[in-house]
Protein backbone atom coordinates (compact mmCIF):
# COMPACT_ATOMS: atom_id res chain seq x y z
CA UNK A 1 0.00 0.00 0.00
CA UNK A 2 2.72 2.28 0.88
CA UNK A 3 4.64 1.08 -2.60
CA UNK A 4 1.11 2.42 -3.97
CA UNK A 5 0.71 5.61 -2.37
CA UNK A 6 3.81 6.86 -2.89
CA UNK A 7 4.01 6.18 -6.78
CA UNK A 8 0.87 8.47 -7.04
CA UNK A 9 2.46 11.19 -4.94
CA UNK A 10 5.51 11.42 -7.24
CA UNK A 11 3.44 10.58 -10.77
CA UNK A 12 1.64 14.08 -9.38
CA UNK A 13 4.69 15.66 -8.66
CA UNK A 14 6.24 14.67 -12.31
CA UNK A 15 3.18 15.78 -14.08
CA UNK A 16 2.92 19.02 -12.54
CA UNK A 17 6.02 20.22 -13.69
CA UNK A 18 5.91 22.58 -16.14
CA UNK A 19 7.34 21.12 -19.57
CA UNK A 20 10.96 21.57 -20.03
CA UNK A 21 12.68 23.37 -22.52
CA UNK A 22 14.11 21.57 -25.26
CA UNK A 23 17.98 21.47 -26.34
CA UNK A 24 19.18 21.02 -30.04
CA UNK A 25 22.48 21.24 -30.69
CA UNK A 26 23.38 22.69 -27.35
CA UNK A 27 20.73 25.54 -28.14
CA UNK A 28 17.80 26.34 -25.13
CA UNK A 29 14.39 26.60 -26.15
CA UNK A 30 11.96 27.82 -23.37
CA UNK A 31 8.78 26.20 -23.45
CA UNK A 32 7.07 29.54 -24.15
CA UNK A 33 7.67 33.27 -25.04
CA UNK A 34 5.76 36.41 -24.30
CA UNK A 35 5.14 38.69 -27.50
CA UNK A 36 2.84 41.56 -27.90
CA UNK A 37 1.12 40.46 -24.50
CA UNK A 38 -0.10 36.98 -25.24
CA UNK A 39 1.79 33.45 -24.68
CA UNK A 40 3.33 31.68 -27.38
CA UNK A 41 4.36 28.18 -26.78
CA UNK A 42 7.06 26.15 -28.37
CA UNK A 43 5.61 24.51 -31.21
CA UNK A 44 8.99 22.36 -32.03
CA UNK A 45 12.45 22.94 -33.11
CA UNK A 46 14.72 21.73 -35.58
CA UNK A 47 18.15 21.43 -36.87
CA UNK A 48 19.21 22.83 -39.63
CA UNK A 49 21.86 20.62 -42.11
CA UNK A 50 23.93 21.39 -45.03
CA UNK A 51 26.43 18.29 -45.88
CA UNK A 52 28.07 17.30 -42.42
CA UNK A 53 28.16 20.86 -40.68
CA UNK A 54 24.86 21.71 -38.23
CA UNK A 55 24.09 25.68 -39.67
CA UNK A 56 21.25 27.05 -36.86
CA UNK A 57 18.71 25.55 -34.31
CA UNK A 58 15.04 26.83 -35.31
CA UNK A 59 12.11 26.95 -33.02
CA UNK A 60 8.54 27.86 -33.93
CA UNK A 61 6.29 29.56 -31.33
CA UNK A 62 2.79 29.88 -32.15
CA UNK A 63 -0.42 31.09 -29.73
CA UNK A 64 -2.35 28.05 -30.62
CA UNK A 65 0.45 24.74 -31.71
CA UNK A 66 -0.20 23.17 -35.03
CA UNK A 67 1.43 20.38 -36.33
CA UNK A 68 0.15 20.91 -39.88
CA UNK A 69 2.14 23.34 -41.84
CA UNK A 70 -0.36 24.89 -44.00
CA UNK A 71 -2.34 25.91 -40.74
CA UNK A 72 1.27 27.57 -39.10
CA UNK A 73 1.12 29.33 -41.79
CA UNK A 74 -1.95 30.37 -42.70
CA UNK A 75 -3.03 31.21 -38.75
CA UNK A 76 -3.90 34.48 -38.18
CA UNK A 77 -1.98 34.75 -34.91
CA UNK A 78 1.25 35.83 -33.83
CA UNK A 79 4.02 33.41 -34.52
CA UNK A 80 7.73 33.72 -33.87
CA UNK A 81 10.21 31.72 -35.65
CA UNK A 82 13.93 31.92 -33.57
CA UNK A 83 16.82 30.97 -35.26
CA UNK A 84 20.03 30.49 -33.21
CA UNK A 85 23.68 30.05 -35.61
CA UNK A 86 25.59 27.36 -34.56
CA UNK A 87 28.57 28.90 -37.71
CA UNK A 88 29.36 32.26 -38.96
CA UNK A 89 27.55 33.17 -41.92
CA UNK A 90 27.62 35.75 -44.13
CA UNK A 91 24.37 38.34 -44.92
CA UNK A 92 24.84 37.06 -48.61
CA UNK A 93 24.35 33.09 -47.71
CA UNK A 94 21.49 33.52 -45.34
CA UNK A 95 19.77 36.21 -48.13
CA UNK A 96 20.03 33.89 -50.94
CA UNK A 97 18.73 31.02 -48.91
CA UNK A 98 15.36 32.57 -47.71
CA UNK A 99 15.21 34.33 -51.07
CA UNK A 100 15.31 30.65 -52.83
CA UNK A 101 12.90 29.65 -50.73
CA UNK A 102 10.61 32.17 -51.13
CA UNK A 103 11.21 31.42 -54.98
CA UNK A 104 9.94 27.82 -54.26
CA UNK A 105 7.30 28.46 -52.31
CA UNK A 106 5.30 31.41 -52.99
CA UNK A 107 6.38 31.72 -56.84
CA UNK A 108 3.68 33.64 -58.58
CA UNK A 109 3.46 35.62 -55.48
CA UNK A 110 6.78 36.95 -55.44
CA UNK A 111 6.22 39.83 -58.13
CA UNK A 112 4.08 41.41 -55.69
CA UNK A 113 6.46 40.48 -52.59
CA UNK A 114 9.91 41.59 -54.10
CA UNK A 115 10.28 44.81 -52.97
CA UNK A 116 9.21 44.01 -49.30
CA UNK A 117 11.36 40.65 -49.90
CA UNK A 118 14.36 43.08 -50.35
CA UNK A 119 13.89 45.33 -47.75
CA UNK A 120 13.58 42.07 -45.39
CA UNK A 121 17.13 40.45 -46.39
CA UNK A 122 18.68 44.00 -46.09
CA UNK A 123 18.30 44.00 -42.75
CA UNK A 124 19.78 40.50 -41.93
CA UNK A 125 23.39 41.41 -41.08
CA UNK A 126 26.40 38.73 -41.34
CA UNK A 127 25.87 36.36 -38.09
CA UNK A 128 28.68 34.54 -36.10
CA UNK A 129 28.35 31.35 -34.01
CA UNK A 130 25.69 32.20 -31.18
CA UNK A 131 24.09 34.91 -32.67
CA UNK A 132 20.53 34.75 -33.00
CA UNK A 133 17.25 35.94 -35.35
CA UNK A 134 14.00 36.79 -34.55
CA UNK A 135 11.16 36.86 -37.08
CA UNK A 136 7.84 37.97 -35.95
CA UNK A 137 4.72 38.40 -37.44
CA UNK A 138 2.13 40.05 -35.22
CA UNK A 139 -1.54 40.07 -36.86
CA UNK A 140 -2.49 44.08 -37.86
CA UNK A 141 1.48 44.91 -37.69
CA UNK A 142 3.44 42.95 -40.03
CA UNK A 143 6.59 41.03 -39.83
CA UNK A 144 9.36 42.07 -37.64
CA UNK A 145 13.16 41.02 -38.24
CA UNK A 146 15.26 41.17 -35.02
CA UNK A 147 19.02 40.80 -34.88
CA UNK A 148 22.05 41.38 -32.84
CA UNK A 149 22.98 45.18 -31.84
CA UNK A 150 18.95 45.54 -31.73
CA UNK A 151 18.37 46.07 -35.18
CA UNK A 152 14.61 45.51 -36.07
CA UNK A 153 12.68 46.20 -39.11
CA UNK A 154 9.41 45.40 -39.50
CA UNK A 155 7.53 44.44 -43.29
CA UNK A 156 3.89 44.98 -43.26
CA UNK A 157 1.14 42.26 -45.11
CA UNK A 158 -0.29 38.84 -43.99
CA UNK A 159 1.12 37.46 -47.43
CA UNK A 160 4.54 38.46 -46.67
CA UNK A 161 4.53 36.34 -43.13
CA UNK A 162 3.11 33.91 -45.56
CA UNK A 163 5.58 33.64 -47.65
CA UNK A 164 8.32 33.78 -45.41
CA UNK A 165 7.11 31.00 -42.79
CA UNK A 166 6.84 28.87 -45.78
CA UNK A 167 10.49 28.86 -46.59
CA UNK A 168 10.56 26.35 -43.22
CA UNK A 169 6.96 25.24 -43.02
CA UNK A 170 5.45 25.26 -47.01
CA UNK A 171 5.19 22.66 -49.47
CA UNK A 172 8.84 23.31 -50.52
CA UNK A 173 10.98 24.29 -47.17
CA UNK A 174 14.32 24.65 -46.56
CA UNK A 175 15.33 21.39 -45.34
CA UNK A 176 12.38 18.54 -44.32
CA UNK A 177 14.09 17.97 -41.23
CA UNK A 178 13.49 21.48 -40.27
CA UNK A 179 9.82 21.66 -40.71
CA UNK A 180 9.36 18.09 -39.02
CA UNK A 181 11.34 19.40 -35.53
CA UNK A 182 9.05 22.90 -36.11
CA UNK A 183 6.29 20.73 -36.17
CA UNK A 184 6.97 18.94 -33.82
CA UNK A 185 6.92 15.29 -35.78
CA UNK A 186 10.00 14.43 -35.06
Amino acid sequence: MKNTTLCAVLLTAVLALPAAAKDVAGVAFPDSVSVEGKELKLNGVGLRKKLVFNVYAAGLYLQNPSREGAQAIGSEQIKRVRMSMLRDLDKKTISEAIVDGFKKNAKDKLPSLQQRLDTFTSAIPDLKKGDELLLTYVPGQGTTIESKGGQKISVEGKDFADALFSVWLGNNPVDGGVKDGMLGKE
